[in-house]
């Protein structure tokens, strides 16, 4: 499979990076995004969602709700937190079917069900860098050059 690395040196250059990705969704795609806790999965959807809906709306970590819902101008922007899931199968309570089908998914902690996911999904992963606030983003399963990032 086929990935591209980008370091982040900030949250604003993670922000910046959001800001292009939400540019190039479409209905029924599915980001996956993998990391440790803290290494800016919710900084990237938080500003990826305020790109596509506009810098003042409120975008809280589904933590807790597991999933929260955005009208967007192109689509509805499904974010999922799967972190709480304790069976995969619990993902279909959350209405997994209908984001598949008529949204984009933004998913958090996919490991979680990722068998039930499709298996086309575009992965980015989050890791640490060298400084407290540098963060690899490394993005798999999109097509070559699509990235102007």
């Amino acid at each position: 499979m086929q990935q591209e690395s980008y370091i982040s040196q900030n949250p604003e250059e993670t922000a910046t990076i959001a800001q292009n990705v939400a540019s190039l969704l479409h209905p029924g795609d599915v980001l996956c995004l993998k990391g440790d806790l803290g290494s800016g999965k919710s900084t990237f959807v938080r500003a990826l969602i305020q790109s596509l809906c506009g810098s003042t709306t409120d975008v809280p970590s589904p933590t807790f709700t597991l999933v929260q819902t955005y009208e967007t101008p192109r689509f509805i922007a499904w974010h999922f937190d799967l972190y709480r899931l304790e069976e995969s199968e619990e993902i279909y309570e959350l209405g997994i079917e209908e984001a598949l089908q008529r949204g984009v998914s933004l998913i958090e902690w996919p490991e979680k069900a990722e068998s039930l996911l499709p298996k086309d999904c575009r992965e980015i992963e989050f890791e640490y860098g060298t400084s407290e606030t540098e963060r690899i983003l490394t993005f798999k399963g999109w097509v070559a050059g699509t990235l102007k990032i």
